[in-house]
């Protein structure tokens, strides 16, 4: 087992294997080499309880900084108390806030998004695999999702406007919602997977179209009583 920080390479069974770390260190066992070893790490005792830990295209991705409250959790949550509703109410389907290990064969990751949709028909299908964990219950879903949310963060910049939007796109996933509120204006994109790649959906007055909930969303951005952002 090795301790990294930035990024290093190092040779494993005669391949190059990248390890990116961001504001911290982790040691990661030298017999992580691909999504399979690095989802049995997922399970043991010395895996990071901390931060984002990705299996990235290739590459052991890990985002050990601390996650900013106004640009960040606050926006978060208020996707998670929205979809959750929406599913809720209209019996549509699940909406997972972060936590969620997603994993894709397809997309050559397998990490936590921060927020996944699944629709009924999409948890009746072979699209979608529950996975239980080693102590028991469902702790892992792996293939296509419906929606994936991505809140972006400044170390998570080219992973999220970059990266994830190929392996995304390479997963099968319908839409993907990219969210940038760290200033003005917001990005609020909703990207529907065409054969392609990943288009924009048209806006009006801020209004996107999402096509997995049959409905239009817009992000704005108030002042809360004591001068702090709220969405």
């Amino acid at each position: 087992m090795r301790v990294y920080d930035a990024e290093v390479r190092q040779v494993v069974e005669g391949r190059p294997m990248i390890v990116t770390v961001i504001d911290g260190k982790i040691s990661v066992p030298f017999w992580v080499v691909d999504i399979d070893s690095f989802r049995r790490w997922t399970d043991c005792e010395d895996f990071p309880q901390d931060g984002q830990v990705w299996w990235l295209c290739g590459e052991v991705w890990a985002d050990m900084s601390k996650e900013q409250i106004f640009s960040h959790l606050v926006v978060k949550n208020e996707y998670a108390f929205t979809l959750t509703g929406l599913a809720k109410k209209g019996k549509i389907g699940l909406f997972i806030p972060d936590g969620l290990l997603l994993s894709s064969f397809a997309g050559d990751f397998s990490g936590n998004p921060d927020g996944t949709f699944l629709a009924n028909d999409t948890l009746r299908s072979d699209r979608i695999r529950l996975i239980e964990g080693k102590d028991g219950g469902y702790t892992e879903l792996q293939g296509e999702a419906d929606m994936v949310l991505e809140v972006v963060s400044d170390s998570s910049v080219d992973k999220d406007y970059v990266t994830l939007r190929q392996a995304y796109w390479d997963a099968g996933i319908r839409e993907y919602w990219l969210v940038d509120a760290r200033k003005s204006p917001i990005v609020f994109d909703i990207l529907h997977h065409t054969s392609r790649g990943y288009a924009t959906r048209r806006k009006k007055d801020g209004w996107v179209k999402s096509e997995v909930f049959g409905k239009s969303f817009r992000l704005t951005r108030s002042t809360n009583a004591l001068g702090h952002p709220e969405f």
